[in-house]
């Protein structure tokens, strides 16, 4: 009811029906600051990490332009994993045990001393594909020499974090804080690798689902209490506030809660599967959070299951191709408490067209899980494009685990 406006910066084929897409870039934060200014934007909320690290919220909040997002400082959280892992090690957050390296040399030198498994990060944003589980030492070097020689990923891989291979399951972890008070925790499970059970190199999100069957309010208040709450405390104590969307990747191993990595913002496809199940206004937690003051509303969850099925292009996350019509977009919205997001599309005239790797992400929701699950494969068989490719193991093993 706040929102009688929208504009999307630079938008894609579905937010063009939603609002008006500006040709902006994410991280061209004057553009965006003028945009904002001309437009008489009430409030500016940040998608990706690149914009967060260009240090657009700053830019916005110098001048007196209201948005929500955490500070490029406070953003470091994600951008650099060495400063995250240093902070909650200094905290006593509970996390892998790992070292970062700027040599290639140094770091060589450890893993050759290092038997079994072990995991090799970029220290800086790789577009969710800058780690690599390695379970053998030439498995490691090899990608050490990617990162730091190579330089696939540019400076992001200049610095490397090593870190110890953790077993347990993984669990993605919500709160918005307005840098000292944290609302209720939500809780999802993303599916990073391309293929079925999970094979395949890891890629940004093939589905996700909400909430998770093991999640539980023992699990909610040890998150908060032995992660959330410190992490966010020694932000504050640093001088670097956070104010915004605070995302924990958690492993749940044999000896409780342990994080795996931060995000400074919603996660993709998370955000798909969390969002449909808040039941406050998301304009007013997002406000109120902005004017560092989240007491102001009410953040509630419901109860609601949401499973999301990334339709992506053949050859993601290496090399694929786009400008393929989309199909069946109208047919698979029809089918019942289905919502389709976009994300690699494009207006094409009347018409929707592939622009990216992930290209929709199909979410059904419903009382429970099984029923979620069936009805986002139902809409996804709705929708064609040419090379479409997607996991048909979203959310499958959770359901056999609740029956």
């Amino acid at each position: 009811p706040h929102t009688s406006v929208l504009y999307i910066a630079p938008g894609n084929g579905g937010t063009s029906g939603l609002g008006t897409n500006v040709p902006v870039a994410p991280t061209d934060v004057q553009g965006l600051l003028a945009t904002a200014r001309e437009r008489k934007v009430g409030l500016t909320v940040v998608g990706p990490e690149s914009a967060l690290e260009t240090g657009v919220v700053d830019a916005f909040q110098r001048a007196g332009v209201p948005i929500f997002g955490p500070s490029k400082a406070a953003a470091c959280i994600e951008t650099s994993k060495a400063f995250a892992k240093e902070i909650m090690l200094r905290n006593h957050v509970p996390t892998a045990q790992g070292m970062a390296f700027d040599s290639y040399e140094e770091a060589r030198r450890f893993l050759e001393g290092h038997d079994g498994p072990i995991v090799v990060k970029a220290d800086g944003l790789a577009a969710g594909k800058g780690v690599t589980i390695a379970m053998s030492r030439a498995e490691a070097i090899a990608s050490l020499d990617l990162f730091m020689k190579q330089r696939v990923f540019g400076d992001a891989g200049s610095r490397v974090v090593l870190e110890e291979f953790m077993v347990g399951r993984e669990v993605s972890v919500f709160a918005f804080t307005d840098g000292s008070r944290i609302s209720p925790l939500v809780a999802a499970c993303d599916y990073k690798r391309a293929l079925d059970d999970d094979q395949g190199p890891n890629t940004g999100g093939m589905g996700s689902y909400s909430p998770p069957e093991f999640w539980d309010a023992e699990l909610a208040r040890e998150a908060e209490q032995r992660i959330f709450r410190p992490v966010i405390d020694a932000l504050a104590r640093e001088g670097r506030p956070y104010r915004g969307v605070l995302y924990g990747g958690l492993m749940l191993t044999r000896s409780g809660l342990k994080v795996v990595e931060f995000n400074a913002r919603l996660g993709d496809p998370e955000t798909q599967v969390v969002l449909p199940r808040l039941k406050s206004d998301l304009v007013e937690i997002a406000q109120a959070v902005s004017q560092g003051d989240l007491s102001k509303t009410a953040v509630v969850w419901d109860d609601t299951a949401c499973v999301g099925v990334v339709m992506a292009s053949q050859g993601y996350p290496d090399s694929y191709t786009t400008g393929y019509p989309i199909r069946g977009l109208e047919a698979a919205k029809a089918k019942g408490e289905a919502l389709v997001f976009h994300a690699g599309t494009r207006a094409d005239g009347e018409a929707v067209a592939t622009s990216g790797g992930r290209v929709l992400t199909v979410v059904g929701q419903a009382p429970t899980l099984a029923e979620a699950r069936a009805r986002a494969y139902a809409a996804v068989q709705s929708i064609h494009f040419e090379n479409a490719y997607f996991r048909k193991d979203i959310a499958l093993r959770a359901i056999g685990r609740v029956s």
